[in-house]
């Protein structure tokens, strides 16, 4: 639309005559209202309107509350002011308020079709600025979300490679088999619990879920042997710690996820291992993990006893509290009612890990 209309706008109908026949020998159209509200309510109706010729003094008010209006609502318009006393003081809050120009009438009246052209070429340049940044907010705001979506999507990507790797395990060791997921979402479950951030609880789902990570390596005369392990076995078993820590932590995103490998094994006393951390030295996450691994561990069968109850696996733990477990994470762990854990041990975890655990963690 080419923006053509001038509005005037004063209560002296004879000074709003005298400058409309002044813009029309110029070649120039107007319209004219008697105050503010009027002026207002012409620009909601009448987007070709290029320019405001205001008076400065208008009917219940002065200029001012109108530059406001026009300056947040319709800014590609230009206001030029006029008034027939040149006071300095309102001219400077003229211009402070947004005016483009100040006219003091009736002697600058020979120079108005020259103050009009180049408001029009301000007013221009003006809207073309705000397109062009109306636009960039666009882009900015599209690209933003083309990005969220791209990073959500390989984030998934991520967490079904991870499902694959604890599903690889398993394979592996027949015996625990589903012990990853089960542990992971009554570790998820304990953190949600204690109203642990959504960024918190996704590297808790995903230490947990790769606390076993490192057994790869382990040889399978150890790992799958029936019977005890000798004193020198049992060293090579527990490097699967370090090794799992080793393998995870090579991962930029997994970071995090790393210490909780690293630390699953340490116990609140500080009589665990690899490193002895005591008390708050372990990772939150490791220390949440632990409860939940005794608690999978106690209620799985295994080819050398029955799984136990989950009753008796809740006495068992509340009974190491303070000493393999964190006294504060056992409170909230007793809190909850015996049916969350046995609802999750129903389900095996979730069907799937990224979708049941990581998605829904965030």
């Amino acid at each position: 639309m080419k923006l053509e209309t001038i509005l005037i706008v004063g209560s002296d109908s004879k000074t709003r005559d005298q400058i409309a026949t002044s813009l029309l020998r110029a070649g120039r159209t107007s319209e004219q209202v008697l105050d503010a509200k009027m002026a207002l309510q012409f620009l909601q109706v009448r987007p070709d309107c290029a320019l405001v010729i205001s008076s400065v003094d208008l009917p219940g008010t002065n200029s001012i509350p109108l530059l406001d209006s026009i300056s947040q609502e319709f800014p590609g318009v230009p206001v030029i002011l006029f008034s027939h006393r040149k006071t300095p003081l309102r001219i400077i809050e003229a211009f402070r308020h947004g005016a483009f120009d100040f006219l003091s009438l009736p002697r600058d009246r020979n120079i108005l079709s020259t103050v009009v052209d180049a408001s029009f070429e301000h007013g221009r340049m003006r809207r073309q600025s705000l397109a062009y940044r109306r636009n960039l907010e666009e882009l900015i705001s599209e690209r933003t979300r083309k990005l969220r979506v791209a990073m959500t999507d390989l984030e998934r990507s991520y967490d079904i490679t991870l499902e694959a790797m604890g599903d690889a395990l398993d394979l592996r060791d027949a015996e625990t088999q589903g012990h990853s997921k089960r542990v992971t979402a009554y570790a998820v479950a304990l953190a949600h619990a204690m109203q642990l951030t959504a960024a918190e609880l996704k590297v808790i789902a995903r230490g947990a879920f790769l606390h076993d990570i490192g057994k790869i390596a382990i040889p399978d005369a150890i790992l799958l042997k029936p019977g005890k392990l000798t004193p020198e076995e049992m060293q090579i078993m527990r490097e699967h710690c370090q090794r799992g820590y080793e393998m995870v932590r090579k991962i930029p995103f997994l970071d995090e996820a790393a210490e909780i490998v690293y630390a699953h094994q340490e116990a609140y006393n500080g009589n665990g291992y690899p490193r002895g951390l005591k008390g708050d030295e372990i990772p939150l996450g490791a220390r949440i993990f632990a409860i939940a691994d005794t608690l999978d561990a106690m209620t799985s069968d295994r080819p050398y006893r029955k799984g136990q109850p989950f009753s008796q696996a809740l006495v068992e733990i509340e009974r190491c509290q303070g000493t393999q477990f964190d006294p504060a994470i056992v409170d909230v762990f007793l809190s909850l009612p015996v049916k969350t854990w046995t609802s999750l041990r129903e389900s095996n975890g979730g069907s799937a890990l990224s979708a049941e655990l990581f998605c829904t963690a965030a």
